[in-house]
């Protein structure tokens, strides 16, 4: 960040509010939020998920500050393209876990098996780069909001937003960790999957019944 703007008094409101407006964003609890919390009560690779989708966003959380929101905003094509690919991939994903949580044997632990690192990244990197859901309210909405601030200030608000963003992945990763040996009931996996499948059903169906 600019010396300028390191002494600029308006410096750590900007910070509070890229904070508070990229927290208001992540709390809402949507695809990439539930893989974190799956694999943290799974007590899985938490630490690569919970840096995969940090870094994520810090990467989104500039691009749209510095720009790219605008962008993508100007083209239609490619927003159909997000539709209907994000809408594709979280249907698939809710028959998946909709699966999982019918078997009477299924069930995180119960399964009794592990994903391996690589396909859990692979995962982690699907459902963020192919959800239009990061787009729009990571570089679209927080983006544009960050990109109306003057040039000098836009670094304070894009660390304010990275800051909301390390700490609630952290939280949610590592606290669903913490309180996974208290929940190894089958009952409990199952419930935590039918969950999910009618988040990322309701999403998917959403994308293709509202236009972005």
């Amino acid at each position: 960040m600019p010396a300028s703007a390191l002494a600029d008094p308006s410096t750590p409101a900007v910070f509070a509010q890229g904070w508070a407006m990229g927290a208001g964003l992540i709390l809402a609890i949507g695809a990439q939020n539930a893989l974190v919390l799956r694999q943290g009560l799974r007590r899985e690779h938490v630490g690569a998920v919970v840096a995969v989708c940090t870094l994520s966003d810090w990467l989104l959380i500039a691009l749209g500050v510095f720009g790219l929101g605008a962008l993508i905003q100007g083209q239609p094509v490619l927003l159909e393209i997000f539709r209907f690919g994000g809408a594709a991939f979280l249907l698939g994903y809710a028959l998946l876990a909709a699966r999982r949580a019918w078997r009477p044997a299924a069930g995180l632990d119960a399964a009794g098996t592990s994903a391996g690192l690589g396909a859990t990244l692979a995962a982690a990197f699907a459902f963020t780069y192919l959800n239009p859901h990061v787009y729009l309210d990571t570089v679209v909405l927080l983006g544009g909001l960050g990109a109306r601030q003057p040039a000098e200030l836009r670094p304070a608000f894009a660390a304010g937003a990275g800051l909301a963003s390390a700490m609630w992945f952290g939280l949610l990763g590592f606290g669903a960790a913490a309180a996974a040996p208290r929940l190894r009931s089958p009952t409990t996996w199952r419930v935590v999957d039918a969950v999910i499948a009618l988040l990322m059903a309701g999403l998917g169906l959403q994308l293709l019944l509202q236009p972005l």
